[in-house]
């Protein structure tokens, strides 16, 4: 942990390095906190609602099967069943825990791949409105707020990405 924040902040000293040569030149630093201007901006909480939608049943369907696998084995463990009925909810539960199993991992895949696509292209997106602010402000260096150990808060410019990035991609 500490070799890794030793090497980021010898890093960061060393990107700062060519700066320090001009003296006269005062270096513009400004914040942004990357991860919360992405999931505040209008698109994503629109993407995220629609990906909540579209899994809400075989979400629901997922929650069914776990219900019916905790139903089986409560009636397997109340002791009031005969052999073969034991038997056959045994069976019964190992095909709705297979089911269940293979449900949980599809959906995970398939949340796990729409949520990369949706997230990549507004990380460019949001990579390219940082760009632009930094630009508009005649700033030197914009730092990822998870990189730094302190800031001032009049050097983040978390809200301004997001209004920008809301501004440049409104919702659809």
């Amino acid at each position: 942990m500490f070799r890794t924040l030793a090497l980021r902040a010898s890093l960061f000293c060393l990107a700062l390095a060519p700066l320090a040569v001009s003296a006269s030149a005062q270096t513009k630093i400004a914040v942004v906190n990357v991860q919360k201007a992405m999931a505040d901006t209008d698109e994503i909480k629109k993407a995220s609602a629609a990906v909540e939608a579209k899994y809400k049943k075989p979400q629901d369907e997922l929650a069914k099967l776990q219900a019916d696998l905790q139903s089986i084995e409560a009636q397997v463990g109340s002791g009031k069943l005969n052999q073969n009925a034991i038997a056959e909810l045994q069976a019964q539960g190992q095909r709705k825990q297979r089911d269940a199993q293979r449900l949980s991992d599809d959906l995970q895949a398939d949340f796990d791949r729409d949520r990369q696509e949706i997230l990549g292209k507004a990380s460019q997106k949001m990579q390219d409105i940082i760009s632009k602010l930094a630009a508009e402000k005649g700033l030197d260096l914009i730092i990822d707020s998870s990189q730094t150990l302190f800031f001032k808060p009049t050097m983040e410019l978390t809200a301004d990405a997001t209004a920008a990035y809301n501004k440049a991609n409104p919702a659809k």
